[in-house]
C-alpha cells in the first residue's frame, strides 16, 4: 500500500486513508455533500490534517450532520458547540455552518436534492483534469467562482471559489489526481459509471 505512488499532499496515515478512499469519488448523497460543504468551511485558515483528525468529533458535535437537525442549533447549542474541544471553536464558522444548513434545506426544497443543484455546475459530469504535478493544481475555477456566487447569493458562508473548488474536489466534481497517482485512473473510472448510471 505504502509503495504507491500518490498525490504528494497524502503523507500521514489519515491522509493516506483519505486520499486512497475518498477524495475526488463523484458523491450524490445530499448527507455527504453537506458534511463537506460544513468541513470545508470550517477548514477555512487550517490544514485538512487538522479537520481529518477532528472529523469524528465534528460528526457527534453536527448531529451526524443532518442539515434538518443542524437547522434547528439554537444560542445554547451554539454555546455547547463553543465549549467542545473536538472541533474548531470559532464563533464565525460555527454560525455559519448553522445558516448554511438553513441555505441548504432551501436549495433542496427548490431543485429537490443539493445533488441536483450542486452537480449542475459542471454539467452533471465530472471534470476529468490531466495535472502531472500537485503544484499545477489550481486554487479555484471558472466554474467554482460560479459555484460561490450563487451560494453566497442564496445565503450561504464561508463559500468562496477556493473553498467551493476545495469541496468540488473532495466530492468528485473534479478529478485533481495527478496523473502518475495510482487513484487517478480509478477514480475516472468510478466517476465514469456514476455518470452513466445517472444518465
Amino acid at each position: 500500500m505504502n509503495d504507491l505512488t500518490r498525490c504528494a499532499w497524502a503523507t500521514t496515515e489519515l491522509g493516506i486513508a483519505y486520499h486512497d478512499e475518498e477524495w475526488g469519488v463523484p458523491l450524490h448523497d445530499d448527507r455527504a455533500l453537506f458534511e463537506f460543504l460544513i468541513l470545508e468551511g470550517a477548514q477555512a485558515g487550517l490544514s485538512w490534517e487538522t479537520i481529518l483528525r477532528k472529523r469524528l468529533a465534528y460528526r457527534a458535535a453536527f448531529a451526524g450532520f443532518d442539515p434538518v437537525r443542524v437547522a434547528r442549533f439554537d444560542a445554547r447549542r451554539v454555546q455547547v458547540l463553543l465549549d467542545d474541544p473536538g472541533i474548531v471553536r470559532n464563533a464565525l464558522k460555527i454560525s455559519a455552518a448553522i445558516d448554511n444548513a438553513r441555505a441548504f434545506l432551501k436549495v433542496r426544497d427548490e431543485f429537490g436534492s443539493f445533488d441536483a443543484f450542486v452537480w449542475r455546475f459542471v454539467g452533471g459530469k465530472a471534470k476529468k483534469n490531466t495535472w502531472r504535478e500537485m503544484r499545477q493544481v489550481p486554487a479555484t475555477s471558472p466554474e467554482s467562482e460560479a459555484m460561490s456566487k450563487e451560494l453566497l447569493r442564496r445565503g450561504f458562508r464561508f463559500a468562496g471559489p477556493t473553498i467551493c473548488y476545495a469541496f468540488m474536489q473532495a466530492v468528485g466534481m473534479v478529478n485533481d489526481h495527478v496523473t502518475g497517482c495510482f487513484r487517478y485512473r480509478q477514480v475516472g473510472r468510478a466517476a465514469a459509471r456514476t455518470h452513466g448510471e445517472r444518465s
